[in-house]
């Protein structure tokens, strides 16, 4: 058995529930933010979610307020929020930190699965990255997450297979995701 599905997580409503439930899925596990600049990713991450759920991926979304705040409200204001603009689907959970002493530990695993984001990809991502990098209390250790919206990819099997960093868009995924479901 993969140490993931040894993880409970809590969902909006204060119960927990165990990864097992999600064995044999594909799972794109993503901390989001209602008030960043890349908050328009939930509209790819429901294209992905409608296009392959049916073939096994699930969508594991952890609102985070570690990065400028930007995540303020209560669990059940962020989900009416995605809901009602981004018409997300996907399951939501309760908010979390990603860095620090009071990390989940869900994301302790992710990031030593993982160390890092990739490199992103073209100017206009690396001068997004590079604006990232200067804001005070980002942090630049190996491991930890940037900003709001990396991306881990875990196959049905339950290994972590892949890291995305925030500037990379939900559809730079699916040749990955397509792999993990055959």
């Amino acid at each position: 058995m993969s140490a993931i599905y040894d993880f409970k997580i809590k969902k909006r409503d204060g119960s927990i529930i165990s990864l097992s439930e999600y064995r044999n899925k594909v799972l794109i596990i993503v901390n989001t933010a209602t008030g960043c600049g890349f908050t328009p990713q939930y509209e790819g991450l429901e294209a992905l979610y409608e296009k392959y759920h049916d073939d096994g991926l699930e969508i594991l979304d952890f609102p985070c307020n570690q990065f400028g705040h930007q995540a303020p409200g209560s669990d059940d204001e962020i989900h009416n929020f995605c809901t009602a603009k981004y018409n997300t689907s996907f399951d939501q959970f309760a908010k979390i930190e990603v860095n620090g002493d009071k990390a989940d530990e869900l994301y302790n695993y992710l990031k030593s699965e993982i160390k890092d984001d990739p490199e992103p990809s073209g100017m206009k991502n690396k001068l997004a990255m590079k604006a990232i990098s200067k804001i005070p209390g980002v942090s630049h250790e190996e491991g930890y997450i940037k900003w709001n919206f990396t991306k881990f990819i875990v196959s049905r099997d339950g290994k972590v297979v892949r890291r995305f960093g925030p500037t990379d868009k939900p559809e730079d995924m699916e040749d990955c995701i397509k792999e993990c479901l055959k």
